[in-house]
């Protein structure tokens, strides 16, 4: 249970056809309550609106507030989740994408859902994250990192090191490290375990490996992982949570660490990670 909020900031996703009516109908809510909605400017333009009844433009889509709220899949989610990692401001999110695993409650429950939001009627998951070296600086994803190779290029060659014990070199397609909250997706695909959320460590699992001996490896939370490409010629493509980051040269090492309690994500108070899977997974059967 949080504090009731005074400031929320509103993410969607691009289909704003799906969104304009229950945004409308969630800056009314918001109103009726005192509510401050904010939008940053990528929002206001998405959905043409202009500052006023009720909503407020904000600058920056990380500046302080007390909730970020969502209204989309998991792709937005996670794009907030990033946006707000290491900070005090859950993400609560009502599900308008294909699946949603990470959403806190279904359109159906829109209302409720949004007042208890409001409210700070929910518990807080603290989801840990993968922090990658890049040259760039740290990339962080909390689902999964990924390294493919490059659509027109050849098989890829992944070295792979755990603590400095290298444990396989693996001519695939690319290679994933996934998160628990992550691991029901990109590795999820590749064969890889499920990891129950509150599980320390994380998931390291293969795309498409020329060999039958290449097998997913759970890592414990402590140890760093490093991803070498092999090969002489070609890059592989460097990726979190989806999204391209950069590029990984011939001959060169990534190194990859867990990071503890990095992003707070809303849920439903009692909700249970395996009613999650149940729910959303066992029911795409059907």
């Amino acid at each position: 249970m949080r504090r009731p909020a005074q400031v929320i900031t509103v993410f969607t996703h691009l289909r704003t056809e799906d969104v304009a009516g229950p945004l409308e109908r969630l800056v009314e809510l918001a109103r009726e309550r005192g509510v401050r909605v904010r939008l940053p400017p990528a929002e206001l333009d998405k959905h043409r609106i202009e500052p006023g009844d009720g909503v407020e433009p904000v600058e920056s889509p990380d500046a302080d507030t007390d909730l970020a709220l969502v209204l989309g899949g998991d792709g937005t989610i996670l794009s907030c989740l990033r946006l707000f990692a290491g900070r005090d401001v859950p993400v609560f999110a009502l599900n308008y994408g294909a699946i949603g695993f990470l959403a806190t409650v279904e359109p159906s429950a829109f209302d409720a859902g949004v007042v208890r939001a409001l409210a700070g009627d929910f518990d807080v998951m603290k989801l840990p994250a993968l922090v990658a070296d890049t040259v760039d600086g740290e990339r962080i994803a909390l689902n999964d990192i990924s390294f493919h190779r490059r659509p027109t290029g050849r098989v890829a060659e992944l070295a792979y090191s755990v603590e400095g014990e290298e444990l396989g070199e693996v001519r695939c397609d690319g290679l994933v490290v996934a998160t628990p909250a992550g691991s029901t997706g990109y590795n999820l695909a590749n064969g890889g375990p499920v990891l129950a959320w509150g599980v320390a460590g994380y998931v390291v699992s293969f795309i498409a490996p020329h060999t039958l001996t290449a097998r997913a490896l759970v890592v414990a939370p402590g140890d760093v992982l490093e991803v070498t490409n092999r090969s002489r010629l070609e890059e592989v493509e460097m990726t979190t949570d989806g999204r391209a980051v950069c590029a990984l040269a011939p001959q060169s090492t990534m190194r990859v660490s867990f990071a503890e309690h990095r992003a707070l994500l809303a849920q439903a108070p009692g909700a249970t990670f395996y009613h999650r899977l149940r729910d959303k997974f066992g029911r795409l059967a059907y």
